[in-house]
């Protein structure tokens, strides 16, 4: 398979792969969320009994120790991914996870399930940062926001499967155990499937002009660019309000009275699945139509959808089930209308050969601000104030935060985008891309 000669099916083949993958890291990310009632009854059986008011703050921490190894570990493989073919990376990660989420489901104590949740972390880090840095190699910037649209769309239909296996799993076996055990056979094939792939050449579709491997000084230049601080800056405020309010919705709608646990984990996950497609796509269609038009196209759109979202939450809250799934529906449309363009801003400002480190400091920013503390913050705010709407509304002010940080971005993203390929300087002039150089058709 080769991605020089012009033929689209290596790189249709690879980017499918990388879906599939992304599919299942979001499952095996969301089964958690949908089994926390009956886990909680498991660990904590005085849970009803009112005895200990921290209990909720220590089943967020589950999302925490997961995020927190996940964030940590990233920059390590990052740095290998700049220097090593990628696909190993990414084999070794998805048969790690898979592994992993495996053993989360034979954890015979609280301690050893938060363990197992670090370790799903760790083979996930070894994914995040890397498969992005394989679209942007496979596919030139013209098309790259559609392609990074299709490769996030698996985020809304992983997660809203996680939700929906998680449940219906847990009541037909009755035994939530059993919604960890059956993701890890296909997570298995997947790891086998990836050693099988052949690297495509780095920075081939950007024509980048600079081939030398980077140095440290050359990473910490990810910085000084206007771009990539503040697309990290607004995508740190929507994780850290999103990963929160997803971690904790199946609970909410159960307490409002929305239904059974199977039945609000159906409703929610068919709502992920719906408005987290249609979101996630026309968010990078759109990007990529206005981009020769708007400047800064990209952080324009994802700023607009994101100060959309927040009016939307309030009318979730205080309104009655089932109205509020509607409320919720739109709110979800609007956050994954950004996942396209903000992951295609951090390709498209970064050089090739430190593109990867790029994506990982990113993953340790949003991940160590946004949702590796936002769950356990909303649990927190409930064990004191007894009513989940105020930590839901605390945290939903943060989607204003990031929607003025991406205003604010707009400015400089042509002008960093023009810069990236051709120097690991972001304060340096581009230089002219070579002559007769060739993008990949695929």
């Amino acid at each position: 398979m080769t991605f020089r000669d012009g033929k689209a099916t290596g790189a249709t083949v690879a980017l499918t792969l990388l879906i599939l993958i992304n599919l299942f890291n979001y499952i095996d990310r969301y089964v958690l969320a949908a089994v926390i009632s009956p886990m909680t009854k498991t660990f904590f059986p005085e849970a009803d009994s009112g005895a200990d008011e921290s209990i909720q703050a220590k089943m967020g921490s589950l999302s925490t120790a997961f995020m927190v190894s996940y964030m940590l570990i990233a920059p390590l493989f990052g740095f290998l991914a700049d220097r090593i073919p990628r696909w190993v990376l990414v084999g070794i990660g998805v048969t790690a996870w898979s592994l992993a989420t495996g053993a989360s489901g034979l954890a015979g104590t609280f301690g050893m399930l938060l363990f197992t949740r670090c370790l799903v972390g760790v083979g996930e880090a070894a994914y995040g940062p890397v498969a992005p840095t394989l679209i942007a190699d496979m596919y030139p910037i013209e098309r790259r926001g559609s392609k990074m649209a299709l490769f996030y769309m698996a985020i809304p239909v992983g997660s809203a499967l996680g939700y929906v296996i998680g449940g219906q799993v847990t009541t037909l076996m009755n035994d939530w155990r059993w919604a960890f055990f059956v993701v890890v056979p296909p997570g298995l094939l997947l790891g086998v499937w990836c050693f099988l792939m052949r690297e495509p050449p780095r920075g081939q579709a950007d024509a980048a002009t600079t081939s030398r491997a980077a140095g440290m000084r050359d990473y910490l230049t990810i910085l000084k660019t206007p771009s990539y601080t503040l697309n990290t800056l607004g995508m740190t405020a929507m994780t850290f309000a999103m990963g929160g309010m997803a971690f904790w919705m199946p609970e909410y709608a159960l307490r409002r009275g929305a239904g059974a646990l199977d039945e609000v984990n159906n409703y929610f996950g068919l709502i992920v699945v719906v408005s987290g497609l249609g979101g996630t796509i026309i968010g990078g269609i759109v990007g990529d139509l206005l981009k020769p038009k708007i400047a800064g196209a990209y952080f324009v759109v994802s700023a607009v959808a994101m100060a959309l979202a927040f009016p939307l939450i309030l009318g979730a809250l205080y309104t009655p089930f089932p109205l509020a799934w509607g409320f919720i529906f739109l709110a979800c449309f609007c956050l994954f209308f950004n996942t396209g363009p903000t992951n295609t801003i951090l390709a498209n400002v970064t050089h090739p050969s430190v593109r990867a480190s790029g994506f990982a400091l990113n993953i340790l920013i949003i991940h160590a601000l946004g949702d590796a503390i936002s769950p356990a913050v909303i649990g927190a705010i409930n064990d004191q104030a007894g009513n989940m709407n105020a930590g839901f509304l605390t945290v939903s002010f943060l989607c204003l935060v990031g929607a003025v940080f991406w205003m604010l971005g707009a400015r400089y993203l042509d002008r960093d985008t023009a810069r990236a390929p051709t120097s690991l300087d972001p304060v340096a002039a581009p230089a002219e891309a070579p002559r007769g150089a060739s993008e990949p058709e695929a």
